[in-house]
């Protein structure tokens, strides 16, 4: 089968980026028309962004009709963006990727064809395996390492890092778990991971070359200690 009888879709999650999103976007669209052998299309889904983030998605999207399409959410949440774009899409495989582009793309290829050419049917980044090139702050990089610890103690898991924003699921596996998947914010891919793994769902990690966007918004802190309640709800059933 011709590799072009199967088709992608990139989403990328974003929340008043109006600085980078047209870099990125377009930066990633050369990648894809270099080295993408399969249909392609990226989705920018705006988590309610007050800024020119929605305009420059526009914009995007009239300048490459069938490449480039937005989705706008009001209610904001990086789980519920990739939720409602994924189930939504007709696409065989569906990947996010984070804004900044921290991952280096040419992971990507290896990541696709392991859920289109084998049986795998998560594939995720990893910063942690043998061959990962790392750059970032000591602090983020403790937390990080201590946060993968921590869901290994919990759950005895074969994958090394829950929270590389570089992710992609087949369509079927997407709509077979994410109805089970509760948290729509941070969390949401420690818990698809956590319950792929749990029933049985083959899981690819590819290393990846990562560089920490030092401009981040995400607060660390915050987010961590919402992580631990979701392991902790994810270890007693919920």
């Amino acid at each position: 089968m011709a590799h072009t009888d199967y088709s992608v879709d990139i989403v990328i999650p974003v929340l008043n980026e109006e600085q980078q999103l047209e870099q990125s976007v377009l930066a990633l669209r050369d990648f894809l028309q270099a080295s993408c052998p399969y249909r392609w299309r990226i989705v920018v889904a705006d988590n309610g962004s007050t800024d020119r983030t929605p305009q420059i998605c526009h914009d995007l999207r009239s300048r490459f009709p069938g490449e480039v399409d937005f989705e706008r959410l009001e209610q904001r949440g990086r789980g519920r963006a990739l939720r409602t774009t994924w189930l939504k899409s007709s696409a065989d495989v569906l990947c996010y990727m984070d804004v900044d582009l921290s991952t280096n793309l040419r992971a990507l290829p290896p990541l696709l064809a392991a859920l289109i050419h084998s049986d795998y049917s998560l594939g995720t980044g990893s910063r942690l395996m043998h061959g990962a090139i790392v750059t970032r702050q000591w602090k983020r990089e403790m937390i990080s390492r201590a946060y993968n610890f921590l869901i290994r103690l919990l759950f005895w898991h074969r994958f090394r890092d829950a929270q590389c924003g570089f992710k992609a699921i087949t369509r079927q596996a997407a709509h077979e778990l994410i109805p089970t998947v509760r948290d729509n914010e941070w969390f949401f891919d420690t818990e698809l991971l956590l319950k792929a793994e749990k029933r049985g769902y083959r899981i690819f990690e590819v290393p990846v070359e990562w560089i920490e966007d030092l401009g981040t918004t995400v607060k660390i802190v915050k987010t961590a200690w919402q992580d631990i309640k979701g392991l902790v709800r994810v270890r007693l059933g919920g």
